[in-house]
């Protein structure tokens, strides 16, 4: 149980204050993370790592000397937003170029993958590794394909340290994937953890039962069994890792017995032993073992190995100082340290073309249903968050809701400020990806974005326009995501919502009411198409690796997609 906090939807912006108030010295609040008080050495490379909240000591207490340089922090179990990542790297970069790491998962990678983009675009380059060291997301296949868990410590750790002993950005990055490719994790849960403001825990393990093969995002796991002894789940956990041989062929090994969040350390020092015994007995030398809490999951009941191999090179990188607030090691940190940062970046406000008052006018309606659409999700929180659970971490509610209410809030600013249609559409379309993050604030902000690029600030919103605005942000939903029909995914629901408008055609002239017909016929489809996701086994996504457990329960993003173009067929009609 989470105990306390004040808004469950602020939790993690002030988890993110409260932190750097409590290292003032070290860590400095900047949009959308952290970074270190001191500026970033001229020409060094910056390791800006990121990802979810509700993982401390990741990512921001990784933030220090030897380590990282920033943090971006989304919300609880979601990306941060590429406009966060954006912000972050800003302010880490001071000549060196950039390295965004993450774990593997598909909101960070689209969010970080745009972040980059604007970034290299400014002139910044910017180089990506995202960690895949789990082994139960993925059996065979490609490794990076995988999620990351606890090896992102093993992996960031080695970065760093090759950045503060002068690595330039290629020497960085290569000691990255070669610590990535060296490391695999496997965790087990004896129960979920529980999201600010949740009345239960996202998932349960029957009582005497462990999960095998968790996720850091409160994922169940892919297999039961029955609750071992110290001994019993220190094999379990040995012969999981081990079982794969990593490309990098060694004797010598880093190791981290990492807690989830409720599992007291004197418990992991028994199943440490054990582990410890077992790596022997394999002809392994632990060097410099962690055993503690590290990349946690809230308050989730359960464990994680990693292990990485070691050469020469991983293992002076590995024993090498860092001063972070929640990773210290070594008495000095040598090399260069930065000086008194200067002025900090911040995103600005986008300006405001003039517009038409006819365009105004539909501003205005766009307002009114953004407000609309803003009560049904409100309502919908709770409904949303119980299917999410089967994925694991249940914030697809609370996601919707941030994403909805940020689009509100930009749209009302626009409008006061005289936007038309266009503009409002497409800063709504930024607010909801920056505050929402995730995939689904990804591919809503996205697709607002796309529908207000189909309309005009100097003319009327006409019935055509809006098919055409709603089909173009239906075609980037799946360009960006990336799903199938049939994926079990929101894609569900949006590809057969776009082919009705599509056959609808525009034979009406435009009429808003006849638009609003095709609209609701298309959302009744769009419905019935969500509906019958309960029948699919997920393949894309968080839930993708629990396998036919998702069945009997429809996506959460479909039936949100459906619920949304069904009130803008009545608001419309």
């Amino acid at each position: 149980m989470t105990y306390l906090f004040d808004d469950p939807l602020s939790f993690p912006s002030d988890a993110v204050e409260g932190l750097v108030a409590a290292h003032p010295e070290e860590l400095l609040r900047v949009h959308g993370g952290v970074v270190r008080a001191a500026a970033t050495p001229a020409g060094q490379p910056a390791l800006v790592v990121g990802g979810g909240s509700g993982h401390y000591p990741a990512f921001a207490g990784w933030v220090g000397p030897g380590f990282a340089h920033g943090a971006p922090c989304g919300n609880v179990f979601s990306s941060p937003s590429s406009d966060q990542v954006h912000a972050v790297a800003r302010n880490a970069e001071n000549g060196g170029g950039v390295i965004l790491g993450f774990g593997h998962y598909a909101g960070d990678v689209l969010h970080f993958g745009v972040a980059a983009e604007k970034l290299r675009a400014e002139g910044i380059d910017v180089r990506i590794v995202a960690v895949s060291d789990d082994i139960a997301s993925g059996q065979g296949g490609d490794h990076r394909d995988r999620r990351g868990i606890a090896g992102d410590l093993t992996v960031f750790k080695v970065a760093g340290a090759a950045i503060q002993e002068s690595a330039d950005l290629d020497e960085a990055e290569r000691l990255a994937w070669k610590a990535n490719d060296a490391t695999r994790s496997l965790g087990v849960a004896f129960d979920g953890c529980t999201l600010p403001g949740a009345e239960d825990a996202l998932f349960h393990v029957p009582e005497g039962r462990m999960a095998i093969g968790l996720g850091i995002h409160g994922e169940p796991g892919i297999d039961e069994v029955d609750m071992p002894s110290a001994a019993d789940l220190a094999r379990v956990l040995v012969d999981g890792v081990l079982e794969e041989t990593p490309e990098l062929d060694s004797d010598r090994v880093a190791v981290v017995l990492n807690g989830l969040g409720t599992v007291k350390h004197e418990e992991m020092f028994v199943v440490w032993k054990h582990v410890a015994g077992l790596l022997a007995e394999r002809g392994l030398t632990v060097v410099r073992p962690e055993v503690g809490e590290h990349v946690t999951s809230l308050d989730m009941a359960g464990l994680s190995l990693t292990v990485m191999r070691l050469d020469e090179e991983l293992e002076r990188l590995w024993l090498a100082p860092a001063d972070a607030p929640a990773f210290r090691r070594g008495a000095v940190v040598k090399g260069p340290l930065g000086e008194e940062r200067g002025e900090v970046y911040a995103p600005g406000e986008d300006p405001i073309p003039e517009a038409s008052a006819e365009s105004q006018e539909g501003a205005a309606r766009v307002l009114e249903v953004l407000g609309a659409v803003e009560e049904l999700l409100t309502g919908l929180e709770p409904e949303l968050g119980r299917m999410d659970q089967v994925a694991g971490d249940g914030d697809h509610g609370q996601g919707m809701l941030l994403g909805i209410r940020a689009a509100r809030a930009a749209a009302q600013r626009s409008v006061e400020g005289g936007a038309g249609a266009r503009t409002v559409l497409v800063q709504a379309g930024a607010a909801w990806s920056a505050e929402a993050g995730g995939t689904s604030g990804a591919l809503w902000g996205a697709a607002l974005t796309s529908l207000g690029r189909a309309l005009a600030d100097d003319a009327a919103v006409t019935g055509d326009a809006l098919r055409t605005g709603l089909i173009q942000a239906v075609e980037a939903i799946e360009r960006l995501g990336g799903a199938q029909v049939g994926d079990k995914t929101m894609v569900d629901a949006a590809v057969p919502f776009r082919e009705s408008l599509a056959a609808a055609g525009g034979a009406d002239g435009g009429a808003a009411g006849s638009t609003g017909a095709a609209i609701t016929e298309a959302a009744a489809k769009a419905t019935a198409a969500a509906e019958g996701t309960a029948e699919i086994a997920a393949t894309k996504g968080r839930a993708r690796n629990h396998g036919d457990k998702s069945v009997g329960t429809p996506d959460p993003g479909a039936i949100s997609f459906s619920r949304i173009v069904t009130l803008l067929g009545e608001q419309l009609s």
